[in-house]
């Protein structure tokens, strides 16, 4: 049988690309129908010729994506595995070898894993791009660094980011204040990501000219956007009604990024999440790219991510 032995810089670069688990290795072997084994910085492939080359192309491309700086998760390990065996190599290679750095005035924002650089690579491909997965994976906050970005090469004349303002528990009616005060709190994580790509005063300048629109989800009906950027956050929190609503005020030369949280959903339990109805209706229509992340994919404080694993399991559990 043949065999092909790789060499790694160091044990700990090598241990990187399976994301440092055994059980990733395993799925690999299986996927790619080759059988693999490690000692310190070597990995030696024994397979048919094909399946090898397939095997040795996979393990180039995760050396690669990690000299990039990005970390490799076990789902990008999996799909990516699974990618190759498909032969989608050479399209994923491609993808890798385009580096991916959205400029914007304040900062360059760079993809931190491979599951955000392919999720900006669909928001840059598609002109609807759903990101769905749990806090923490940055799908919001790449989504308005995208926004800003492309406004800033003139691809498009403006910007416009909304949620809807459901309440988490909270009343809103009680809350301080005329009806702007009362939605504010809702709309603030916008204007913080937004603030940390443009200067404070620039960003209250293109507010005040409307080139930048922060507002509820319910300001939206009626409304033709075109030339628009548009980022619709915690859609989960949408009806069925408002989101076929939103989808279809897409105009000439837009584009939209829809994110949210299966997982988090605060609609009263009679209301549909429009954002589950989306990903059963949409996934097969041209132009509309869905995204998924997992808690492994998580790049806040590496406790979110356990966090985010013990209500899954205990919801899981209470399911059963």
């Amino acid at each position: 049988m043949p065999t092909k032995t790789l060499h790694f810089p160091s044990p700990r670069h090598l241990s990187q690309l399976y994301g440092g688990r055994e059980e990733n290795l395993a799925h690999a072997e299986q996927a790619l129908s080759v059988k693999l084994v490690t000692r310190e910085d070597w990995l030696k492939i024994e397979a048919p010729a094909g399946p090898l080359a397939v095997a040795e192309e996979f393990f180039g491309f995760l050396h690669t994506a990690r000299d990039q700086g990005m970390s490799i998760r076990t789902p990008d390990f999996e799909r990516l595995a699974e990618s190759f065996a498909r032969g989608e190599g050479s399209r994923l290679r491609a993808l890798l070898d385009a580096p991916l750095v959205v400029a914007t005035s304040r900062r360059s924002v760079v993809p931190k894993t491979l599951a955000q650089k392919f999720y900006l690579q669909s928001i840059l491909a598609h002109p609807v791009v759903f990101g769905i997965g749990p806090a923490g994976t940055g799908k919001t906050y790449l989504a308005i660094a995208a926004a800003v970005s492309a406004l800033l090469r003139n691809e498009v004349q403006r910007i416009i980011l909304t949620r809807p303002a459901v309440e988490a528990g909270e009343a809103l009616g009680f809350l301080p204040g005329d009806l702007r005060d009362k939605i504010l709190p809702y709309l603030r994580p916008l204007y913080d990501a937004l603030q940390d790509m443009l200067e404070p005063e620039e960003v209250a300048r293109l507010t005040a000219k409307g080139v930048i629109e922060i507002a509820p989800l319910a300001y939206m009906r009626g409304r033709t956007l075109a030339h628009a950027f548009v980022v619709l956050d915690e859609a989960q929190n949408t009806t069925s009604e408002q989101m076929m609503m939103f989808l279809t005020r897409l105009g000439e030369d837009a584009r939209m990024v829809i994110t949210g949280d299966v997982t988090q959903i605060d609609l009263p339990r009679s209301k549909a999440s429009g954002l589950l109805e989306a990903r059963q209706i949409l996934r097969e229509v041209p132009g509309v790219d869905f995204h998924a992340f997992s808690s492994a994919d998580v790049v806040r404080h590496p406790l979110v991510r356990r966090i985010i694993d013990a209500y899954a399991r205990h919801r899981a559990s209470e399911r059963a």
